[in-house]
This record gives C-alpha cells, sequence and structure tokens, in this order.
C-alpha cells in the first residue's frame, strides 16, 4: 500500500527528495519540495511519540468490538459537522494550496492523526479531517493525508516487524506474504485512485453516513446477542 501511494504521488516525492539534496549540498534544488518533506517530517512526530508511549495501553484496552464501535459513531459524527462547518465558509477567502501550508499547521494535522490510533478510526480520513480543519483545500488535504501516511505507515511497519515479523514468516512463508503484499498494492491503486476522484467530486458526506450506519448496525447485533466479544 506504501508503495502504492509512492508510485501515484511520485511527483511530489521527486519534488521532495529534490528539496532535501538540495539542502544538504546538491545542485539540484526544490525549496517548495524541501518545505513539503518538513511538513511531512514535523506531522509525523506526534504519532511516533504517542505510539511509542501508548502502543501497549491501546492494545489492552481498545481493541474490541464496542470501542472500534464508538469510534465509528465519533468519526462519522465529525465528519459530517466538518462538512457542514466548510458549507457554511463558503463565502470565505479561497483554501490553501499545499505550497502554502505552514509548520504549524502540519503539526495540528499531526496530533490530529494521534486519533486514529483508535482502532476503527481511518487515518486517512482524519488526516483529510484535520487538513481541512487547518484550511487547505479538500484536494491538497487528501494529498497530504497519503503522502503523510507513506512516512506514518512505514514507520509503523517497522516497529512492528520485529516482533510480528518472525512469527508471520514462520505461520505464512514467504510465498503467502508476497501474494498478501501483492494483493494490497492492487487493492490500494485503486482504493486511492477512486476515493481521490469520488472525494473531489462528492465531499466526505457519505463516509460520515456510512460509519454511523455501521456502528449502529453492529451495536444493534451486540445488543441482540447476535455478535460477541469472542
Amino acid at each position: 500500500a506504501i508503495v502504492a501511494v509512492l508510485g501515484l504521488y511520485r511527483h511530489r516525492v521527486r519534488d521532495m527528495l529534490s528539496g532535501i539534496s538540495g539542502k544538504i549540498g546538491f545542485s539540484v534544488k526544490s525549496e517548495q519540495g524541501f518545505r513539503l518533506a518538513r511538513n511531512i517530517v514535523v506531522a509525523f512526530l506526534p504519532a511516533a511519540v504517542v505510539g511509542v508511549l501508548f502502543n501497549d495501553w491501546i492494545e489492552q484496552q481498545l481493541f474490541g468490538i464496542w470501542p472500534i464501535v464508538v469510534a465509528w459513531f465519533v468519526g462519522g459524527a465529525a465528519i459530517l459537522l466538518v462538512s457542514v462547518w466548510r458549507q457554511g465558509r463558503r463565502s470565505e477567502p479561497p483554501a490553501m494550496m499545499l505550497e502554502e501550508l505552514a509548520w504549524p499547521s502540519a503539526a495540528a494535522i499531526g496530533f490530529i492523526q494521534c486519533l486514529a490510533m483508535w482502532p476503527g478510526t481511518s487515518r486517512s480520513l482524519v488526516t483529510i479531517v484535520g487538513g481541512l480543519l487547518v484550511g487547505l483545500g479538500l484536494s491538497a488535504a487528501v494529498e497530504f493525508s497519503f503522502l503523510l501516511g507513506v512516512v506514518t505507515l512505514l514507520a509503523a511497519t517497522v516497529y512492528k516487524i520485529k516482533d510480528a515479523g518472525p512469527i508471520m514468516l514462520q505461520n505464512y512463508g514467504w510465498s503467502t506474504m508476497i501474494v498478501g503484499a501483492l494483493a494490497a498494492y492492487l487493492s490500494a491503486v485503486v482504493a486511492v485512485k477512486w476515493m481521490v476522484g469520488y472525494l473531489k467530486r462528492h465531499g466526505l458526506e457519505l463516509f460520515g453516513y456510512y460509519r454511523l450506519l455501521l456502528a449502529a448496525a453492529v451495536a444493534m447485533a451486540m445488543w441482540l446477542g447476535w455478535l460477541t466479544e469472542s
């Protein structure tokens, strides 16, 4: 999935690499790319700190059906509230482009991303909402969310692989894991392209209603005894 995003946003990745290389003495320079790379790092740091400090607590306390149902409901309500808020701001100045994002706003998105450590919360959607709240346009918020996801998910993968990697290899073997990685890549390409296209045309509301309905359906199934924590 990380490779899929790198491919889809390769022009931004090249620009960031150019900006970083220029700062360390190479001839190719891109101030715009360097600012974007800096903002990605700034936005990543809150999740890195919170993830290391609270990973065990999150797994012990929040990995269950009811916490996930609550996350679905809260996330759905938040998406709809932000959509209503954005509609009320249509007469205000145009939203920021990605190139205009300042590092304090990037840090704010990073702190909002920490909410995605609550199981049942979509990392991409919560960071898109964060981007909208700091003033980015929808397209810019989507782009920043996925670029930030590359760093965040790569770091999380490296952090988890030291414990889970050997166990996965022992139980599944290389061939199964390679097939799984390929399936993740292809599905991510389709999903990201579809999601970006849909959001540009229709906005976030559908995802808010989906989460509310899913939360209500699973909560009812739990209440009726059709689903249990075990």
